[in-house]
């Protein structure tokens, strides 16, 4: 795997269980996923990956930011890489993704590529007077996302981009987020999650419900369109597709990403099969496993910012005993106001009870 973060981290215990070797090429030497950390060095060295892809048998990832020119590389030699270079390159490219999904008829918000401000001026006057701005790599949890209502607004970005277009979208007014994770392995096979309905704060992933409350009607169609985008880009690993429930029910597809996802997290809970087991499964090759929820409902609450001063464990002897069933999992990161240090998940049978259980589990965490 390459990237040592969080989701590296959290494929270490399936891949334990089912007797992989998983070698993780980590940025630091202190990384999330430090335990299965054989290599440290940079992903966009061509060397350093060379080197460590050469004692594996299969490349995945911990995030889209590995740069072409070590795809290329890596794809040289003949390792297999799950997904490969041409799914990862519409997964790097907001404007290339808006294309792709154009061109296979997945239903996005309305968009152009704006070079000045001239040209986004003339995008906001056909839009309503507001838009949203993209950076087309990079950004990821709110980075590299405004809500603009004037062309100066990305001034900055503008010159910063060497003559890069960005991505300005339609901004949408939506009912809810929701998401559609979907696993595909080479063969063929697609297994799918329920659809689930997000919570975000400024940009972040905070609460995640499984399944969408009172989506029934929208969730033959989520699932069927990410099996779509799966296959129309061959995807191989874990698809998640971010999307908007329109005023009028319909679906629009926000973003999407080629790995395991924040919005999945629940599932190592909450389901026969995690995601993260599942990804394993899906780049080897191996059957897909059973990706049916095991209680009637799942929430997950991100821990954001973490205790002040101290990390999640410091915290466990507190929220184990108010709340022995609700399941506590750290990233092992150091608490600063907004980041991701772990998460929690509650299961059981009715929505508004779960959900205050796991909200009040994740007050032990705040800073």
């Amino acid at each position: 795997m390459i990237g040592g973060g969080q989701l590296a981290r959290m494929m270490i215990p399936p891949a334990v269980e089912l007797g992989i070797s998983l070698s993780v090429l980590a940025e630091t030497a202190g990384s999330s996923a430090s335990l299965a950390a054989t290599t440290i060095g940079d992903y966009r060295d061509v060397d350093v990956v060379l080197a460590f892809a050469a004692e594996v048998d299969v490349i995945t990832f911990d995030h889209e930011h590995a740069p072409p020119t070590v795809l290329a590389a890596l794809a040289a030699t003949g390792i297999p890489i799950r997904p490969g270079p041409h799914a990862l390159a519409v997964a790097q490219d907001k404007v290339f993704m808006r294309e792709r999904l154009t061109q296979i008829g997945a239903p996005v918000p309305s968009w152009a590529r704006v070079s000045g401000p001239a040209e986004l001026a003339g995008f906001l006057a056909a839009h309503g007077g507001s838009a949203v701005v993209k950076t087309p790599r990079g950004g990821y949890d709110g980075k590299g996302v405004r809500v603009v209502r004037d062309p100066s607004a990305v001034d900055d970005w503008f010159a910063a981009s060497a003559g890069e277009a960005l991505l300005a979208e339609q901004f949408v007014p939506f009912r809810r987020e929701l998401a559609q994770l979907v696993a595909r392995r080479p063969s063929g096979e697609l297994a799918a999650w329920p659809l689930v309905e997000t919570v975000q704060e400024g940009g972040v992933c905070a609460e995640v419900f499984a399944p969408a409350p009172a989506a029934e009607t929208l969730a033959t169609r989520a699932r069927e369109l990410a099996a779509h985008i799966a296959e129309s880009l061959d995807v191989t690993g874990v698809l998640a597709v971010e999307l908007f429930e329109t005023e009028d029910g319909g679906l629009l597809v926000n973003e999407l990403a080629m790995r395991p996802h924040n919005t999945g997290h629940w599932s190592i809970d909450g389901a026969v099969t995690s995601q993260f087991e599942q990804h394993l499964r899906a780049v080897l090759d191996l059957p897909l496993g059973d990706p049916s929820p095991t209680a009637p409902v799942s929430v997950m609450v991100n821990i954001l910012g973490g205790p002040s001063g101290e990390r999640m464990p410091d915290r466990y002897g507190e929220a184990m005993a108010a709340h022995p069933e609700v399941k506590l999992h750290s990233y092992d990161k150091d608490s600063r106001p907004g980041r991701k240090v772990g998460h929690l998940t509650a299961t059981g049978d009715d929505l508004a009870e779960v959900l205050g259980r796991a909200r009040a589990a994740a007050e032990f965490f705040k800073g």
